[in-house]
């Protein structure tokens, strides 16, 4: 299986809800989705709630927060 790279699904870009991460060619934010997560929506649900988006695009948001949360820890470490 190839690894799953967040860069090809996620993006910011000024002007696109405040330049938060969001779902390449949409306006769903890294953030919404990591919150439905949270609240115990499935990677199914969110397929059927936001049906422009697929399993991979969803996947990338984790691997993305993943990656922020690692640079942060590194961060306070130093």
């Amino acid at each position: 299986m190839e690894e799953l790279k967040w860069q090809d699904y996620i993006t910011a870009t000024i002007g696109v809800i405040c330049g938060k991460p969001a779902i390449k060619g949409t306006r769903i934010g890294v953030d919404l989705i990591l919150e439905k997560l949270s609240n115990g929506d499935t990677i199914e649900d969110l397929l059927e709630a936001y049906p422009h988006i697929n399993r991979n695009a969803i996947l990338a948001c984790l691997a993305f927060a993943s990656e922020q949360v690692r640079k942060d820890n590194l961060l306070q470490a130093a």
